[in-house]
């Protein structure tokens, strides 16, 4: 079945929560990134303070030690977890295979003993490609999986998925979102040759790591499940600055979480032909859309006021601007 743009939109309204007094916090969204380093500690900020202003309830960050202060720093919004540890901060020889795993397993579980409190994980923003931190990220993803969690991952994410394709194979709940060289180099990763149409190649990837949802990002942007393939080319910006990728795992990670609300019957709603049919492959695809229709309109709106001095920080304050004119036009009005 080929959905149309009017279709995606249509049904992507029908997982918006409602703006009433009847929903209690967290209904509308709680987020968490696995990611930030000493090195990188915007790209987790990006993430998770895009999926507070695009309507998530709560945004947590999960991220090393060092980055922890910092992160903390940027804003008062986020609840900052310096859980993770690095080959350095950790204090272990690696050779010492018994204590390594011992200490990985309790870092994780501190982590894991919080997925009650949450609906969706970022996986990658600044995550860092240190031995310890994708280790300790790969029984993450693992635990997740056994709890069902949707998972949204990008960036050094991508670099574990590579290296571990296994890790989200035949988990129809995740979302990458690969750039041009990260999907040449996760097409590499199973034995896809990346020339061709693009289309064809995120489903012959999507198929491959069976069935996940590939968000390519370029020009357009294609999104397939292996079963459905849809396209945004949204008018967007000619700046390309860093960040801008976060935005997006953000916001789809809300959009996620709303699906999840939505299937949950958090509020009284019609049902979707389009979404219930297939909630588990259609949801990750349907948010992936309206996730890449907000970040190019976001860079739009951003870039009309700022030209080529735009940051993604620009786009951001541009998001619930962007979102309500998208998505609810008039929506405030009528709440009112």
């Amino acid at each position: 079945m080929s959905l149309s743009s009017k279709q995606l939109l249509e049904t992507f309204q029908k997982i918006i929560p409602p703006l009433t007094g009847k929903l209690h916090k967290g209904q509308a969204g709680r987020i968490a990134v696995i990611g930030g380093s000493e090195d990188y500690t915007g790209a987790p900020f990006f993430a998770a303070i895009s999926a507070l202003k695009l309507g998530a309830d709560l945004s947590h960050v999960f991220c090393e030690k060092n980055a922890g202060p910092v992160i903390k720093s940027y804003s008062p919004e986020l609840m900052v977890h310096p859980y993770l540890r690095n080959t350095s901060s950790i204090g272990l020889d690696p050779n010492d295979k018994h204590r390594f795993n011992n200490e990985i397993d309790a870092i994780v579980k501190r982590v894991t003993d919080m997925f009650p409190r949450l609906h969706v994980l970022v996986i990658g923003p600044g995550l860092s490609r240190d031995e310890v931190m994708l280790e300790s990220t790969k029984r993450i993803i693992e635990k997740a999986r056994e709890k069902g969690m949707p998972l949204v991952i990008d960036a050094d994410g991508l670099f574990l998925i590579q290296k571990c394709p296994e890790l989200i194979k035949g988990y129809p709940l995740t979302v990458l979102t690969p750039n041009v060289n990260e999907f040449k180099r996760l097409c590499d990763a199973v034995g896809i040759s990346a020339d061709g149409d693009g289309k064809r190649l995120a489903r012959q990837l999507s198929e491959a790591l069976g069935n996940v949802t590939i968000l390519q990002k370029g020009q357009c942007d294609v999104i397939s499940n292996g079963k459905d393939t849809v396209e945004c080319d949204a008018e967007g910006s000619p700046r390309r600055c860093g960040g801008q990728g976060d935005l997006l795992s953000g916001a789809c990670a809300t959009f996620l979480a709303w699906g999840k609300s939505y299937e949950a019957q958090a509020w009284d709603h019609s049902t979707s032909r389009v979404l219930d049919k297939d909630f588990q492959a259609r949801l990750p695809l349907i948010t992936s859309w309206a996730a890449a229709l907000t970040t190019r309109s976001c860079s739009h709106a951003a870039f009309a006021k700022h030209g080529r001095s735009m940051v993604t920080t620009d786009m951001i304050e541009e998001a619930g601007r962007v979102f309500e004119a998208t998505f609810e036009p008039g929506q405030r009005k009528c709440v009112l």
